[in-house]
């Protein structure tokens, strides 16, 4: 746990010592505590865990690492417990398959302790909930009784696990405390309220004359939903296949735009996040990021690795490649409103911009992110014609420019982004924690100026042969003004086609989503 941050480790810490404190009652002796329910629900949940097959299917399950925890056919046995359980119990019961469910190995132990002492206090909460509204016997004729208070159990339980989850978004992630607990609550609510009633039936078919075997045949259609996300999952690869592809094909053709296209992308997520777009949005967002110069596929690769100036004629063949970028993904459906990015990113806001000299928000809003995020790794890359300007400097220039050829409400959202987490051009955004993944190797802009201090002092006020080409003051910001098309994009040493993974929501982003998937 020594690697998360000290408040991290507190709240985890103190939700702990709740879980704990509901769980203890259970310890005491009582000779009418069903046990035996307790513990078989305990050990099937875990063993469920455990298993890479569905035992029904025969399929392998999706990799739970990726969504923190949880395999998803499982979890009516944890919301069977907390109808058949008393609260403590029904706590209880959810820790081992808790603990023993897969984890990203990043602060594995913590992830652990975190996962089961969230779902037990969920449960607790949930089970309390369901016993306070005065449930009827479990039984199959009073079943149409017990579906209220199943659905606000459920609702409890999927209300707690979003509550803590933000709130370790916060400390872990440091996310912003407005955006943190944004569609956890609305994400989870009608999965669990679907688990919840397939629980039910487990509890009630638990104590009819059929006994516990026919409560497990509940899990049959929790394994063909299992079965319908693993290929959701598989579907995910093959969009992340496209991606790489299509990546490692500019790569390969312009050395110099390696790495480019990741940094675009992970600077577009910073800027989404910071602006509380959706995960689904923040995800296509991040896929114009990195596809946003595809378009250099159509570009003569003797102008991309041209070491001198541009003529007229040659800058306006490159200026072709946004028009060539949307043709390429055109048929490409899951990409949404990335290919309005992919054509529009070097509009201006004055509308001086290219292709079409679009205005304003006639510019649509991921063309308005990508720019600002593009203009801003142009600034800090080296490039063949310059070296890397520091983060401090690049961000005054985004400024200086804001209202004119930039949105200033995506310009200032990068700044705040960027004071939150830092930046080092040489880190690709982790799939694992989003932007803020290895905050012990980025760079925050304080320490960028003090690190490149010499780089600032030697061309800060000097005049390449690139843009003296372009002429004038303009031509000297060109990079921070999205006009980067004349030239080599960047020297990165990253290997070609590496693309990060899609950010599939704000818990199961970070890992630490401890409920039932």
């Amino acid at each position: 746990m020594r690697e998360l941050p000290a408040a991290a480790r507190g709240y985890i810490g103190g939700t702990a010592l709740a879980a704990a404190l509901c769980t203890a009652p259970a310890l005491r002796p009582d000779p009418g505590a069903p046990w035996g329910t307790a513990l078989t629900l305990a050990a099937l949940y875990a063993l469920g865990e455990r298993i890479p097959r569905c035992p029904l299917l025969g399929r392998r399950l999706p990799d739970r690492t990726r969504s923190g925890g949880g395999t998803g056919w499982t979890s009516p046995l944890v919301l069977a417990g907390v109808f058949l359980l008393p609260p403590a119990l029904a706590a209880l019961a959810a820790v081992p398959g808790a603990l023993l469910a897969p984890v990203r190995p990043r602060a594995a132990t913590a992830r652990r302790i975190w996962h089961a002492a969230e779902q037990a206090l969920a449960c607790c909460a949930a089970a309390a909930v369901f016993r306070a509204l005065g449930h009827p016997a479990l039984s199959a004729p009073r079943f149409p009784l017990l579906l209220l208070p199943a659905v606000a159990a459920a609702a409890v339980f999927c209300a707690v696990l979003a509550a803590l989850d933000g709130g370790i978004l916060i400390a872990a992630e440091r996310h912003p405390v407005r955006t943190a607990w944004r569609g956890l609550l609305a994400g989870g609510l009608a999965r669990h309220l679907v688990h919840g009633l397939a629980g039910l039936m487990m509890a009630v078919l638990w104590h009819s004359s059929y006994g516990p075997p026919a409560a497990l045949l509940v899990l049959l259609p929790m394994c063909l939903s299992c079965w319908v996300f693993d290929r959701c999952h598989r579907e995910r690869a093959a969009h992340q296949a496209t991606i790489r592809a299509l990546v490692q094909a500019v790569d390969l053709k312009d050395r110099y735009t390696r790495g480019h296209g990741e940094r675009v992308g992970r600077a577009s997520v910073m800027i989404a996040r910071e602006l509380g777009m959706t995960e689904d949005r923040t995800e296509v967002l991040r896929f114009a990021g990195i596809l946003h110069d595809v378009g250099k596929l159509g570009v003569p690769t003797r102008l991309l690795r041209k070491d001198g100036p541009l003529t007229p004629e040659e800058r306006r063949v490159i200026e072709l490649h946004p028009e060539y970028g949307h043709e390429i993904v055109r048929g490409i459906g899951f990409l949404g409103e990335a290919r309005a990015a992919i054509l529009h990113h070097h509009e201006r806001l004055d509308g001086r911009g290219y292709p079409y000299g679009l205005r304003g928000h006639q510019i649509p809003e991921f063309a308005r992110v990508v720019a600002v995020a593009d203009a801003f790794d142009a600034m800090t890359s080296t490039r063949s014609y310059r070296r890397a300007r520091p983060v401090p400097v690049a961000v005054a220039e985004l400024r200086k420019c804001a209202g004119k050829q930039f949105d200033p409400r995506m310009v200032r959202a990068l700044v705040a982004s960027l004071h939150r987490y830092g930046w080092d051009p040489d880190l690709v955004t982790a799939a694992d924690d989003g932007p803020g993944a290895a905050r012990s190797g980025n760079v925050t802009p304080e320490r960028a100026e003090s690190r490149a201090t010499d780089a600032r002092t030697g061309e800060s006020r000097a005049t390449d042969a690139r843009t003296a080409d372009a002429g004038g003051a303009e031509a000297r910001t060109a990079d921070a003004r999205g006009a980067e098309g004349p030239g080599p994009e960047d020297r990165g040493d990253r290997p070609a086609g590496t693309v990060p993974e899609p950010v599939p929501g704000a818990a199961g982003r970070a890992g630490w989503g401890g409920g039932p998937r």
